[in-house]
């Protein structure tokens, strides 16, 4: 079994057993034929993956690795908002009309502040210390920004990224606001995997833990039949996952630069509906 399949399971069955519903309560988000999207949640989830173990995709159904990198790429190496640099429709639904989703993410990336070792983006400002100062506690990034929250046509979700560096072992703890479990949970996982996994390459550093943070874990009403077959099915090997060696530059990598092996899986559940 996938040590990510445990943790999916373990999540999953603590947030059905013992979350707080919020039934009877006043919710923002809506179904499509705007019925309220209740959740039963957990606070505080905080899932390790040990990134020098195994690569942690599910196999209870299969993620979509280069769709969910391609997004990936999209905000922290194009640090772009607009939606028609990227290849799936995933943030349609937030776009306006130029399908920009407003000073949001990749917006966020690309802003330039004055660091001491000089002026740059966040992104550069990571991969400067990496190289740098690799034992630094600072190396972070946060696109959290109040001043321009009004501007944005979503509020991020994964907000924030702090890099450690152990031996010569890059770590990283990803803190996320809010994520929906099943929509969501492994597709954050793996971008934010294969991120430390880019960034160790180029620093000469090798990916170790991968820690996630979330502060409200939910499964919304609707996911929950989906959930339950999920912990119903049998789990298979993770998958092996490699990069192109050749690539020295974050800026160079590409999706065609992954590889992903002997990825068995359960199949995909289809039409999830999405709450907005």
């Amino acid at each position: 079994m996938s040590k990510a399949d445990d943790i999916f399971k373990g999540m999953c069955g603590k947030i059905l057993d013992g979350g707080y519903s919020s039934a009877g309560q006043k919710v923002r988000a809506k179904w499509p034929d705007g019925e309220p999207a209740h959740t039963i949640k957990a606070f505080g989830v905080v899932n390790r993956y040990d990134l020098s173990e195994e690569f942690p995709a599910l196999t209870l159904r299969p993620t979509p690795i280069k769709t969910a990198v391609d997004e990936l790429l999209w905000i922290w190496q194009k640090k772009s908002n607009n939606v028609n640099e990227l290849s799936s429709n995933i943030w349609d639904e937030w776009a306006d009309e130029n399908g920009s989703i407003g000073k949001a993410y990749g917006y966020q990336l690309s802003q330039k502040y004055k660091f001491a070792q000089g002026e740059m983006d966040q992104v550069d400002n990571v991969l400067w210390q990496l190289k740098n100062t690799p034992y630094s506690r600072r190396i972070l990034t946060s696109i959290y920004n109040f001043s321009d929250l009004s501007e944005m046509n979503l509020e991020p979700c994964a907000y924030s990224m702090t890099f450690n560096v152990t031996g010569n072992k890059l770590n990283a703890v990803l803190n996320q606001r809010s994520q929906d479990i099943l929509a969501a949970n492994n597709w954050n996982v793996v971008q934010y995997s294969v991120l430390v996994y880019m960034l160790a390459q180029v620093s000469g550093l090798l990916p170790g833990e991968l820690v996630h943070v979330i502060a409200d874990a939910h499964i919304y009403d609707r996911h929950v039949p989906a959930v339950k077959e999920l912990l119903e099915r049998p789990a298979f090997p993770a998958p092996k996952f490699k990069l192109n060696r050749e690539v020295k530059d974050f800026y160079n990598f590409t999706v065609s630069d992954i590889s992903i092996e002997d990825y068995t899986t359960n199949p995909q559940i289809k039409n999830i509906p999405i709450a907005v």
